[in-house]
């Protein structure tokens, strides 16, 4: 059917059995074609916007749907007779069982009642009621919860903990509506939204936790504090120095007015295992050497956690949790870093995957931490060795912690990982309810954030 020097494009997804001898005898060109043109899973274009030149690229994926769409609204382009069956939402299991049977169809289209297209409306994009209220007494230190985010650690991590501690589960706020109102159902929830200001402007919600992009983080934390709400963000904090520097100053302003916590989700502290290294190391008053090695595994370099402007860096979004953890072992302030990267930095190879920084401690200790992309999975994940006064603490990947020299302990084994989630939202939402301090100075806190920003500035 081609003709000589022809070309001949896929589109979609197909088997592929190429005769050299038909493409060498005609010369035939063949081509798999990009879904919707070029722009497609570009991030730099489908996600921030960047439009490539009208002049170099002409059909790009916006323009194509443009094209399309304006030759439908013409009547030049007819999609009807592509139309074989329609079928009312209701009935949508048998649109199902066509396609799966061997009666021919093509395109199929559900159509909703007014009153399913309502209902449609509501669950991808509107405020849902999950739960109805029934004038439930509240009383001022029970903690009442909105959650902004509904991802995969609010799913597998955050809400099982916070389900344990038996608080009331108010609003779940999602970008589409879809994730948060199938959360809300499956947790609790009294309502799941799309409109985050009815969190930040109900009186009744005391407590906000944020589980967002990092890059509004910031953002949402100051929003939430001048509220006069209690925060639990999970990390980082903050990925610029302004961002931390707003963030202290509408925190130290909250606080002389209504006294509120102030949380990040540096969870390794409350790990079993780390508790136990804690209690440990306060019996010794001499210096201590850390040594923390994560086989942190490879991200793409177009993840969104590499990207400063939204994740920050790796360092900045994810390897603050062993800054932490050695400021907590360690037991006092840190007075210096360094840190050292490997090879030279390119998009291809980038710097904060793989580097090693040293903190020193007020108190004349020191610590290293190996945060490494380049390793194999089949390795342990994370490992913290500590050497003080003729004694070693060994910590495998949260399961297994041995002590070496040390009189009355040896070994403290877990059936399973535990890095400390629970016992950390437990000891927050306790702090909220018993008018304590929170589990982690903000002191703390601004001094970690600090310092990842210290090793992970120009790093990206």
């Amino acid at each position: 059917m081609c003709r000589k020097r022809g070309r001949i494009v896929l589109v979609g997804v197909t088997g592929l059995e190429l005769s050299r001898a038909d493409f060498y005898e005609k010369e035939l060109t063949f081509q798999v074609s990009c879904s919707y043109g070029p722009g497609r899973y570009d991030t730099e274009y489908e996600i921030k916007g960047h439009d490539y030149p009208f002049g170099f690229v002409r059909w790009t994926e916006q323009r194509n749907f443009e094209a399309i769409l304006q030759m439908m609204q013409a009547k030049r382009l007819n999609v009807l007779p592509l139309i074989s069956h329609r079928f009312p939402f209701e009935k949508v299991e048998e649109s199902y069982k066509l396609i799966s049977s061997k009666e021919s169809s093509l395109g199929i289209m559900l159509k909703y009642s007014s009153k399913k297209e309502k209902e449609s409306k509501d669950l991808f994009r509107r405020n849902v009621i999950l739960v109805q209220n029934k004038n439930r007494e509240k009383k001022p230190t029970e903690p009442v919860i909105g959650i902004i985010g509904a991802g995969n650690f609010t799913n597998q991590v955050l809400l099982p903990a916070l389900k344990k501690t038996c608080v009331r589960l108010k609003y779940i706020a999602s970008s589409s509506g879809v994730s948060g109102t199938h959360l809300g159902r499956k947790y609790g929830f009294e309502q799941s939204i799309t409109d985050i200001d009815m969190i930040f402007n109900d009186p009744e919600i005391n407590v906000v936790f944020i589980t967002t992009r990092h890059n509004i983080h910031a953002q949402f934390v100051c929003r939430a504090l001048e509220a006069g709400k209690n925060v639990f963000v999970e990390k980082p904090l903050a990925i610029t120095s302004e961002e931390l520097e707003k963030v202290i100053e509408i925190y130290n302003n909250s606080r002389k007015q209504n006294n509120l916590d102030l949380m990040v989700g540096f969870n390794r502290r409350f790990a079993p295992h780390i508790v136990k290294m804690k209690s440990l190391l306060d019996t010794i008053k001499e210096f201590k050497s850390f040594i923390v090695t994560v086989n942190a595994g490879q991200i793409p370099i177009d993840h969104w956690t590499q990207d400063p402007k939204i994740g920050g860096g790796r360092i900045i979004g994810e390897g603050c949790h062993f800054i932490d953890l050695m400021r907590f072992l360690a037991g006092h302030p840190i007075s210096g870093v360094k840190s050292t990267i490997i090879g030279n930095y390119s998009k291809v190879e980038p710097r904060s995957d793989k580097i090693t920084f040293t903190m020193t401690f007020a108190d004349g200790s020191f610590g290293t931490v190996h945060y490494l992309a380049n390793g194999h999975k089949s390795f342990p994940k994370e490992r913290v060795e500590v050497f003080c006064a003729g004694r070693i603490l060994a910590l495998d990947n949260f399961r297994a912690l041995r002590g070496y020299g040390w009189p009355g302990f040896k070994t403290m084994r877990l059936l399973r990982q535990d890095k400390g989630h629970s016992a950390e939202v437990q000891k927050f939402i306790e702090s909220i309810r018993e008018g304590k301090e929170s589990p982690i100075s903000a002191e703390e806190l601004f001094e970690v954030t600090r310092v990842s920003f210290e090793i992970g500035k120009d790093r990206n």
